[in-house]
């Protein structure tokens, strides 16, 4: 079925029309995980084994959905995640996804693997900035990275500290997948059949990855796999000690992305991290491993009040929000929510499908019956 910008009204329907708009391995790409993707499924599927009690009668006309998180206010409890290689999927990449969610006033994630300058989203938006730091092997490159977070004003800055060593991901291993791409006799059909993302990608500005290329080769000018780049070019021996001191080189609000158990959530605690995103890299990396949902509760029984707790991952409906922030999540992320309207339309697409997020947090908070998200609680969920 062809499918239109209009015609999506959920993740699922800008899920639909990426597929339509991307050659084979830059979709599955993003569509795709590790090992079996079981826990990639699982990411979204655990929301199904919660339900939601509402209450009625008390008076929803306006409702208020902000939150703090991070020292940052956002008019939505939900925000744009950092994810890498955003030009691949469409040639306007970060610059389209950092306007969309100052349209929502929300907050707006770049990876260590940006594919736009740190410095050009600065210009280009007023709202919270969020830097996602990889711990390269290539000290000279974190100093680097570090104070060009700083020189653009970034606000918050977030290691993610789950990316060891390179996940399993077979679907880019059965398409030929790398960054930048490169054309094999497998691969080429698919970007013929594709001519108008072939002809920008082929056409605009290099693609690169703008906050290494001076270090790293890898990524921009020579062909790699991410999961081969996280492998030989992140530092195995990253530990605690190591996100102690990078917090201690940051001036502002510090999170930690990719935190699972209850012992990590208490070690951020105690090395001073503002936040922790409750994460497990969109099922990206250990395969069989929980979901985040499955894990916010008991994450937020032993730190709730300590510090920040976000959910990362698995959010595909307003519901899931609900039952994140009532379990004891501060607020939500994901990447692929937006990342397939980024690839199906661009900056609109990423507008249509932030908007219809937020058009169903307000429309739930109404049904639950509660008018401002520190209303949401437990006693509001029941697990299956």
């Amino acid at each position: 079925m062809f499918r239109r910008l209009r015609d999506c009204h959920n993740v699922a329907d800008m899920r639909l029309l990426a597929k339509q708009r991307l050659p084979g391995p830059i979709f599955h790409y993003i569509d795709g995980a590790a090992d079996d993707e079981l826990t990639y499924r699982r990411n979204s599927d655990a929301f199904q084994d919660c339900d939601l009690v509402p209450n009625v009668l008390v008076g929803v006309e306006t409702v208020d959905m902000s939150v703090t998180v991070l020292g940052q206010e956002l008019a939505m409890p939900l925000f744009c995640s950092p994810t890498a290689l955003q030009r691949l999927f469409h040639h306007d990449g970060e610059r389209a996804v950092a306007l969309a969610a100052e349209k929502f006033g929300t907050l707006f994630g770049v990876s260590s693997l940006g594919t736009v300058s740190l410095a050009e989203i600065d210009a280009l938006i007023k709202t919270p900035k969020m830097f996602q730091f990889y711990f390269h092997k290539d000290r000279g490159l974190n100093d680097k990275m570090l104070q060009s977070a700083k020189a653009a004003k970034f606000e918050v800055l977030t290691l993610t500290v789950d990316t060891s060593t390179g996940g399993n991901r077979e679907r880019d291993l059965y398409t030929g997948f790398t960054s930048p791409p490169r054309l094999t006799l497998k691969s080429l059909a698919s970007f013929a059949a594709h001519p108008m993302w072939a002809l920008n990608h082929l056409l605009r500005k290099k693609f690169e990855l703008v906050e290494l290329k001076d270090h790293i080769s890898e990524g921009s000018n020579v062909a790699v796999s991410v999961g081969d780049y996280f492998s030989d070019m992140l530092d195995q021996s990253l530990d605690w000690a190591d996100a102690e001191a990078l917090r201690a080189k940051w001036d502002g609000p510090f999170c930690l992305k990719g935190i699972m158990s209850v012992a990590d959530a208490r070690k951020a605690v105690d090395i001073g991290a503002s936040a922790i995103m409750v994460s497990n890299h969109g099922g990206r990396q250990l395969d069989g491993s929980r979901s985040p949902f499955d894990q916010i509760s008991e994450i937020a029984d032993a730190v709730g009040g300590k510090i920040e707790i976000i959910l990362d991952g698995g959010v595909r409906r307003g519901t899931h929000v609900m039952k994140a922030l009532a379990a004891g999540a501060n607020a939500c992320s994901g990447g692929r929510m937006y990342l397939y309207a980024l690839a199906a339309a661009g900056q609109p697409g990423v507008e249509r499908a932030l908007g219809n997020l937020r058009s169903e947090i307000e429309r739930d908070m109404k049904l639950l019956g509660v008018t401002k998200i520190s209303q949401l609680g437990r006693d509001m969920l029941r697990y299956r």
